[in-house]
């Protein structure tokens, strides 16, 4: 017993000493660059030539906390952040102050120097847990269906199967209510990019044999900064499997988004992180892909968008995940594409409609 007293006390002192992890909650983080940016305005009143010289960076830093407040914990909006204000220390540092420099202004430039070190303690345990992540053993959340694809009843004859495949905005879709009696299987995932879908697409397509796989893919590309020609790599070789195991394809096209609800949350501003000019040009390059390959190209966006080149404001709650009068329009869209491509006249579209604000969550991502 007394042994182990000894070592209690000779430890404790070592435990006490252990510093705090440095990656900050949401809200301490969202609170350090708030406060960041208060002082950054209150040095450059207190020392003249900062005001003209210190501006961009003050902008600057208060583009990347607006980005922040929508994609909390991105890392290129940390980063961006993370720049602006450690030039604006080192501007602080350099430049001229007048005599007698006030003491409050002087104990405001070493906050701001603590906070610049704390600040990049916390971005660099950021990209140290994204790391992690990734090199993580389910990268692409292969477990989500692992025991639904083992259990997955086997295929009726003159009922072809059909798999929806993509992120939240298939994931959220109650195909059974949208196609009653038709072997219809959803496996869409919540957050995923095209990258993790090509890395799934052996268990949750090939694996199941479906007669063909409808895929809506890359907004949450385009909102992470992934570019066209890697989403379009992408896209390819989710095709050439399919291709390979002759399972027919049907690309659907980007839905457009809308800020029309960014009133009742900040972050329902879509279009900052999912340009709409992106968009068309994902779409204008599936379109002609489908077109050299000879695959169906399900037309989402068409119907959908209004003429300022917006999601039509009734369509979706936040600006991106449709409401059930988004999934109305889509559903006789897609039931059509499965009958024109596997010749068969399975499945109807009865819809009851639902409660608006089904989807009014408002994910950052789909």
């Amino acid at each position: 017993m007394k042994r182990w007293l000894w070592l209690v006390v000779a430890l404790a002192p070592w435990v006490w000493a252990q510093p705090a992890s440095p990656l900050l909650p949401g809200k301490d983080a969202a609170e350090l660059v708030n406060r960041s940016i208060q002082l950054m305005d209150a040095v450059a009143v207190s020392i003249p030539d900062m005001s003209r010289a210190g501006a961009p960076l003050i902008e600057s830093a208060r583009q990347a906390e607006a980005n922040l407040k929508q994609r909390a914990g991105q890392s290129s909006f940390s980063y961006s952040f993370l720049t602006s204000l450690r030039g604006f220390v080192t501007l602080a540092d350099a430049i001229a102050k007048p005599y007698p420099f006030a003491p409050e202004a002087a104990r405001q430039i070493s906050e701001l120097r603590d906070n610049l070190v704390r600040f990049e303690a916390h971005f660099r345990a950021v990209l140290d847990q994204r790391e992690t992540q990734l090199r993580g053993p389910d990268r692409d959340n292969l477990r989500r269906f692992s025991e639904a694809n083992k259990t997955l009843a086997p295929a009726v004859a003159g009922k072809p199967r059909v798999v929806f495949y993509g992120d939240s905005i298939t994931d959220f879709w109650r195909l059974n209510e949208y196609f009653p009696d038709a072997p219809f299987v959803n496996r869409g995932i919540s957050g995923q990019i095209t990258s993790e879908m090509l890395g799934r697409f052996k268990n949750d397509v090939v694996d199941l044999k479906p007669d063909a796989v409808v895929i809506l893919a890359g907004t949450n590309d385009l909102a992470r900064g992934v570019s066209i020609p890697s989403i379009t790599s992408y896209y390819t070789m989710m095709a050439d499997l399919a291709d390979l195991h002759k399972i027919k394809m049907i690309w659907s096209s980007v839905l457009p988004v809308s800020d029309y609800h960014k009133d009742q949350n900040p972050a329902w501003e879509m279009t900052r992180i999912r340009p709409p000019a992106q968009i068309r040009a994902l779409n204008d390059w599936l379109k002609s892909f489908c077109a050299q390959r000879g695959y169906t190209y399900l037309d989402y966006y068409t119907p959908m968008v209004d003429s300022a080149g917006m999601l039509q404001a009734d369509l979706a709650d936040d600006g991106l995940h449709p409401n059930s009068a988004g999934y109305r329009i889509m559903a006789p869209l897609a039931l059509e594409a499965i009958q024109r491509v596997t010749g068969s006249n399975a499945g109807q579209t009865t819809v009851k409609p639902k409660k608006k604000g089904l989807f009014s969550r408002g994910q950052a991502e789909d």
